[in-house]
């Protein structure tokens, strides 16, 4: 690894938001975690939402944006809401951004907004 913290993830309930919260350093190594967390919570009966806080994420790679890519496919083939949230580091924003990804999510600033019953 670079020198990063191994990733750390939290799987929390508030009201009726399932809320993923990851950090550290997130890659191929290590992603398995956060796609079991994510898959959960996508089925029946699961929340109807989740929000996947990456605020503390310092690294993230194309594997894991695979993972992403798959969750929300997921969660939107069961009618279900996957709401990330930041704000997300540089290296973690750009990830989004070099492969033209980020209008494929529902994006938020913080935690607060993607908790927001009103959206």
């Amino acid at each position: 690894m670079r020198g990063e913290v191994a990733a750390e993830l939290s799987v929390a309930r508030r009201e009726e938001v399932a809320v993923v919260t990851v950090a550290g350093s997130l890659d191929a190594d290590n992603m398995g975690e956060l796609q079991r967390a994510l898959a959960r919570s996508s089925e029946p009966p699961g929340p109807s939402r989740t929000v996947l806080d990456l605020s503390a994420l310092d690294f993230a790679d194309s594997p894991v944006l695979h993972v992403l890519l798959a969750s929300q496919r997921q969660y939107r083939s069961t009618g279900r809401r996957l709401v990330v949230c930041g704000p997300c580091r540089p290296v973690v924003h750009r990830l989004f951004d070099v492969t033209g990804t980020a209008e494929f999510f529902e994006l938020t600033e913080d935690l607060e907004t993607a908790l927001s019953p009103v959206r």
